[in-house]
């Protein structure tokens, strides 16, 4: 594995037009590493093995091992109300807010409104402050317990009650409880610590299309640190955390297997996870399944996967460009090689015309972040994303249109890929006619006309 890695990373980061990857895989006993590219297209620093890149929403699953560390101690039930552990949590729902427990933020199941990118405090505080005063302005879109809906907010209120019951901050517990018992050696838990070693900038298109130029900011809200906005590590040691799953270092290992019974099935989409455990995502494949998560930031993206019963970990780091279609290729080829595993096709628009109702699709859905309008305009379905927060316009600068074409009776897909994909809209618990929710990127996002 190692001289394919060190033969191709090079060719493949070009072929997407990636400025760097770096990439780490446990198989066999042994570990192989590759790094290529450009840390930063500003600087034109090169990127090492032991370069550190964000990882995004995989640090859900350290948030998961700091909570169910506390529940191994006795010290957290996973199926008791947030409130015996935050006695102040609130959300616009006081109902909600009174029974949601930890395993819902675990499972994503809570139903609040999960995406305010509100900044608060740059200090140890942010988590604090996050819950206090951002928190409690959160909608409850979904009853709790009554489906899946991508909640970052969940995860920092999951961050805080780790703080509260260790009393320290969530990044000090990061590096006490899992970066220093593993003896991870490129991990950076707050910007500060990047500084120390070779870190990656991301890289973004301002406009679909266009060049991409490094990322204007490094990370996202400091307060949403146990969601995913500050982590950073080298491939090499995202998949030391991994194998510490396999070994029993951090978890017993009968514990790390109740995280992986599937507790909820999201909509399917065939561009989406099929089963989400606790915490993980189970990634249903023919001859899996794999567990792990994927996380995306300011232009960098990271996919981190696991075959337990084959001993296979595998860590991709990148900085911006067509990753998952490097993602396809790449991680595509070691899970071949290693395990036999086919990753599947990603969808794309049919080949043959498909009827889809416009009564039921076309609306206005409104989340936190932007506002998506879905119109049949002459014929042809579109969708206009707009931000609706500052936090949206560091994702998303622009408006942008998308023309979408019938998947099957509930979805839509986008007519032309973006990075390689195709984006499926699904259209939830139709209602007179028209549809509730629209399910997309992971999120329940409610019908708001």
């Amino acid at each position: 594995m190692q001289s394919w890695l060190d033969e191709n990373l090079g060719r493949l980061i070009r072929k997407y037009d990636v400025p760097a990857a770096s990439i780490a895989v446990f198989a066999d006993v042994e570990v192989s590493r590759a790094a290529a590219g450009i840390l930063s297209l500003n600087t034109g620093v090169e990127a090492t093995t032991d370069s550190v890149f964000q990882v995004g929403s995989i640090t859900k699953l350290w948030t998961t091992t700091l909570i169910m560390q506390l529940v191994a101690e006795g010290k957290l039930d996973l199926d008791r109300p947030v409130r015996a552990y935050l006695p102040d949590f609130k959300l616009v729902d006081e109902a909600a807010a009174a029974a949601i427990t930890p395993r819902q933020l675990l499972t994503h199941t809570s139903g609040f409104s999960g995406d305010a990118f509100t900044p608060t405090s740059r200090g140890d505080d942010g988590v604090e402050l996050f819950v206090r005063d951002v928190v409690p302005g959160l909608a409850q879109e979904v009853p709790p317990g009554a489906g899946f809906s991508y909640n970052n907010a969940g995860f920092v209120v999951l961050g805080r009650i780790v703080e509260v019951l260790r009393g320290k901050p969530y990044h000090q517990l990061l590096r006490e409880h899992i970066a220093v018992p593993l003896e991870l050696e490129h991990v950076a838990t707050i910007p500060d610590e990047a500084l120390l070693y070779r870190a990656a900038v991301g890289h973004i298109s301002p406009t679909p299309g266009a060049p991409l130029e490094a990322a204007s900011v490094w990370s996202l809200v400091h307060g949403m640190a146990p969601a995913g906005s500050l982590l950073a590590m080298s491939a090499e040691d995202l998949i030391t955390f991994g194998r510490a799953h396999l070994d029993g270092a951090l978890l017993e290992r009968a514990m790390v297997d109740e995280l992986w019974q599937p507790q909820v099935d999201p909509p399917q989409t065939g561009a989406f996870a099929e089963r989400w455990g606790v915490g993980w995502v189970i990634f249903e494949v023919e001859g899996g399944p794999l567990y792990g998560h994927d996380g995306g930031t300011m232009g960098q993206s990271a996919y981190f996967r696991m075959d337990p019963s084959r001993g296979v970990v595998i860590a991709l780091l990148t900085n911006g460009g067509d990753t998952p279609a490097l993602y396809d290729e790449l991680v595509g080829h070691v899970l071949r090689e290693t395990t036999g595993i086919e990753l599947p096709a990603r969808p794309v628009p049919p080949s043959e015309p498909v009827e889809i109702s416009a009564e039921l699709v076309t609306g206005v859905y409104a989340g936190v972040l932007w506002r998506a309008t879905v119109s049949l305009e002459d014929g042809e379905f579109w969708v206009l994303d707009e931000p609706v927060s500052e936090a949206a316009k560091l994702l998303m600068p622009e408006s942008r249109r998308t023309r979408l074409v019938p998947l099957d009776e509930s979805k839509l897909i986008a007519a032309e890929p973006e990075h390689g994909v195709h984006e499926v809209l699904a259209f939830r618990e139709p209602v007179d006619g028209h549809a509730t929710y629209l399910f997309r990127g992971g999120r329940l996002t409610p019908r708001g006309d």
